[in-house]
């Protein structure tokens, strides 16, 4: 099956080379598709350059936003450009290690699953830069699973895999790291058959370019109470 792995980068000329040479180190079928949000530092045009070279053993779509709209416009951009019959994000910056791909999306390969997430907490075996950004995540996967009956243990985990065409037929309209929350309470709300397999997560810190911080868990808990008032059946089809 054809995998479609959808590249956010936004500033992330230090990583985003080794993350693309790791993705060409998979023996699965695939392409991968980064979505330039808008950067300043050089990745537009290192990645021009690359796709231009034939720099990696394996189709590369750049995309390009003008400017920077944030994760959620990045992703939505990169689904829309998906010909994969299965769908997974990887983050630009090495936090998250491409060598967990394969682990993630086999259940929807078998058939098992419609969405599957890579969590970070299931491994016991990850590091956190900050406690307060692992109690909001907390807070965050408790509130979905409450108000959405799931069961997850890392709502906001970068690695999210999908059945095509599910990321189109979900209607998804978050620009920032909202995007995660609003993923997470639909596939629960949707009763998509969900999995996890865990994964081993290397944090880095605000110097080293963190991005997500306290005003988005704040964002995250208003989508989650936004949806878990107005999501209605009728919204999708799937």
């Amino acid at each position: 099956m054809k995998i479609s792995i959808v590249v956010p980068a936004y500033n992330e000329l230090k990583t985003l080379p080794d993350v693309l040479v790791r993705l060409g180190g998979l023996s699965l079928e695939k392409e991968v598709i980064v979505v330039d949000d808008g950067s300043t530092d050089g990745t537009r045009e290192w990645l021009d350059k690359a796709a231009a070279e034939l720099k990696f053993p394996y189709e590369l779509k750049v995309l390009r936003h003008g400017e920077n709209t944030g994760k959620g416009g990045a992703l939505i951009t990169g689904f829309r450009a998906a010909s994969g019959e299965i769908i997974i994000i990887q983050d630009a910056d090495l936090e998250y290690d491409p060598k967990y791909i394969p682990a993630i999306v086999r259940p929807i390969e078998e058939g098992r699953a419609d969405v599957v997430f890579g969590s970070r907490l299931l491994s016991g075996k990850s590091d956190t830069y900050n406690i307060f950004y692992l109690w909001g995540n907390q807070f965050l996967t408790f509130l979905i699973n409450l108000l959405f009956g799931a069961s997850m243990t890392d709502s906001y985990t970068c690695y999210k895999a999908f059945r095509a065409p599910l990321p189109g037929a979900m209607n998804l309209v978050s620009a920032g790291f909202e995007i995660e929350a609003e993923i997470s309470c639909k596939t629960a709300f949707l009763g998509l058959r969900f999995e996890e397999v865990p994964v081993v997560y290397a944090s880095r810190s605000r110097l080293e370019g963190k991005k997500i911080n306290f005003r988005d868990a704040v964002k995250g808990v208003l989508k989650i109470l936004k949806m878990r008032l107005t999501l209605a059946r009728g919204d999708f089809k799937l």
